[in-house]
């Protein structure tokens, strides 16, 4: 199933990246390098009210939208963690609160190729955050 929502250029850069990667040591390369992009959080943002519960590892969220679009920047502890996140929000950035609540996130991991490595408990985490970005979403 593809997304009634195009792809922002940098969801299409690592949707082609982890396409042309090979094997899953080469993909978990390329999650490792994707997590270190991640602008880090202040110390002010990695507060009680920002982390997401459900999640295994500590994540923290915050949340801005301007011009009807939500921009999102995350932390977490682990790195494969940070990866993952960094996955999740170059594909959520820039969606209005209705593309989000659409968004299928199984079907982007699957399109990353990276769905059948997701643990039960990082799938759940991820959704947790997912869920949580809904959330913040419908009370704006």
């Amino acid at each position: 199933m593809t997304s009634p929502h195009p792809l922002s250029p940098g969801a299409a850069q690592a949707l082609d990246a982890f396409q042309q990667a090979g094997s899953w040591e080469q993909r978990a390369r390329l999650l490792m390098q994707w997590g270190e992009k991640l602008e880090p959080l202040s110390d002010s943002q990695r507060v009680e009210e920002n982390r997401v519960h459900g999640c295994e590892s500590q994540v923290w969220l915050v949340a801005e939208q301007v011009d009807q679009q939500w921009q999102f920047r995350a932390a977490g502890e682990a790195r494969l963690i940070r990866g993952l996140l960094a996955l999740l929000l170059v594909r959520v950035n820039g969606l209005d609160s209705q593309a989000l609540a659409q968004l299928d996130l199984n079907d982007w991991f699957n399109q990353l190729g990276l769905a059948r490595q997701l643990s039960p408990s990082r799938s759940n985490g991820l959704n947790a955050v997912l869920k949580r970005m809904r959330e913040l979403a419908s009370a704006a």
